[in-house]
């Protein structure tokens, strides 16, 4: 029997296309082609994700907006929450989805964490600048390869930052990914000049932050990238 699954995360998108379940509806962020789209991920249209009547509806907490999860609950609506907050957490989190859509499960083979090497520091947003704290899957990604962020002040999972006061905190590394802030060549002197003490690194953005199917792999482009 085939599943019908309607997934609001580009990452479980990637992944349940991998496993051989094709949604039948995905976000117009997860770069599936010929896909019908059901708006984005913090704007889902509830009422046409019910109107396809899935079997399931694959959702994360952070991506997704508590307020739509409820909503197609409400609805009569089976969702199945992916939200690995590390490295380590990625296979089973793809185990779990490929046996809530009855395929055989991947076993994911990750690369073993390596010791670390120096400081890191990625932004996610400008204007304003924002960066990832610890407690976020692109953290653990650099902490696994061996460039552990530095600590950030406060509590927010992505706190708002002044430049300096992150050229205070001396990372060794500057991580610009293209998403979700698309990051590119032109943003780097500006970076440089305000933290001349830090190397600046652009990164594939999906291979940061897009944990699933792809995690074994991601890793190993990341740590090219980045170097030791």
């Amino acid at each position: 029997m085939t599943v019908r699954v309607v997934s609001l995360v580009p990452s479980a998108t990637e992944t349940l296309v991998a496993l051989g379940v094709a949604p039948v509806a995905c976000t117009r962020f997860c770069d599936r082609p010929g896909t019908s789209t059901v708006g984005g991920t913090k704007d889902p249209d509830v009422g046409a994700v019910v109107a396809l009547e899935p079997d399931l509806v694959v959702v994360n907490d952070e991506e997704n907006r508590r307020e739509d999860a409820d909503a197609l609950r409400a609805a009569g609506l089976t969702l199945h929450s992916m939200s690995p907050r590390a490295v380590a957490d990625v296979p089973a989190a793809v185990d779990g989805l490929a046996d809530r859509v009855g395929v055989p499960p991947p076993r994911l083979t990750v690369p073993a964490a390596v010791p670390p090497v120096g400081s890191s520091v990625a932004f996610v947003w400008r204007r304003p600048w924002m960066v990832q704290a610890n407690d976020t899957y692109g953290a653990s990604v650099l902490a696994h390869l061996g460039w552990p962020s530095v600590g950030m002040p406060g509590t927010d999972r992505y706190p708002r930052v002044a430049l300096a006061d992150v050229a205070a905190l001396a990372p060794d590394l500057v991580v610009l990914p293209s998403e979700p802030y698309p990051f590119g060549p032109r943003h780097v002197p500006a970076i440089a000049e305000a933290l001349p003490g830090s190397r600046v690194a652009l990164v594939d953005g999906r291979d940061l932050y897009w944990w699933g199917i792809r995690t074994p792999a991601a890793l190993g482009r990341l740590a090219r990238t980045l170097g030791g």
